[in-house]
C-alpha cells in the first residue's frame, strides 16, 4: 500500500516586508546625517587683505553670509535684527564676554549686515573682535 503525501508542494518565497522596512530606515538615516553640516553647503568669499593668520582655537565665530543672514557657531540666527543677533550670541557665549570673536563675512555682504554684528557684540561687551580675510591674489593671476 502506497501513501500519498497531500501536502501541497512548498514553494521557496522571499518575504519583502523586511527588506523595505531596512531600506527605508536607511534612506531616512542618510537624510538626516546629510544635513548635520548646515555651513558646509556655504559659499562663503572672504574679502582679501595681507596679514599673518591668527588662532582659531576657542574662538567665537560669526558668520555673515552674501544675503546678511548670521550664523553664530553652528546655530543660524532666524531673524536679521540686533535683537535676535544678541540673545543668540549670549545663549552660545554663556557669560564669557573676554572669548575672541572671529567674524567671517562674505565680500558681498551688505555693509549694514557687518555693522550690525559689531553693534550687537559691541552691546554685548565683546571687545576682542578680529575679523577673517584671504590671504591677496597672487600678482598676475587672476582673483578666484
Amino acid at each position: 500500500m502506497r501513501i500519498r503525501d497531500n501536502r501541497a508542494s512548498d514553494e521557496p518565497e522571499i518575504n519583502l516586508v523586511p527588506l523595505i522596512d531596512v531600506i527605508l530606515v536607511l534612506i531616512i538615516f542618510f537624510v538626516i546625517t546629510a544635513t548635520f553640516d548646515a555651513r558646509s553647503g556655504l559659499k562663503l568669499e572672504l574679502p582679501r587683505a595681507a596679514g599673518a593668520p591668527g588662532e582659531t582655537t576657542g574662538q567665537l565665530s560669526v558668520l555673515v553670509n552674501a544675503e546678511g543672514r548670521y550664523f553664530v557657531d553652528d546655530r543660524e540666527v532666524l531673524r536679521t535684527d540686533v535683537e535676535s543677533l544678541k540673545a543668540t550670541l549670549a545663549e552660545v557665549a554663556g557669560g564669557d564676554r573676554d572669548r575672541q570673536v572671529l567674524l567671517r563675512a562674505d565680500a558681498r555682504t551688505p555693509h549694514q549686515a557687518v555693522v550690525t554684528a559689531y553693534e550687537a557684540l559691541g552691546q554685548l561687551g565683546f571687545r576682542r573682535v578680529t575679523i577673517a580675510t584671504a590671504p591677496p591674489a597672487p600678482a598676475g593671476g587672476p582673483a578666484p
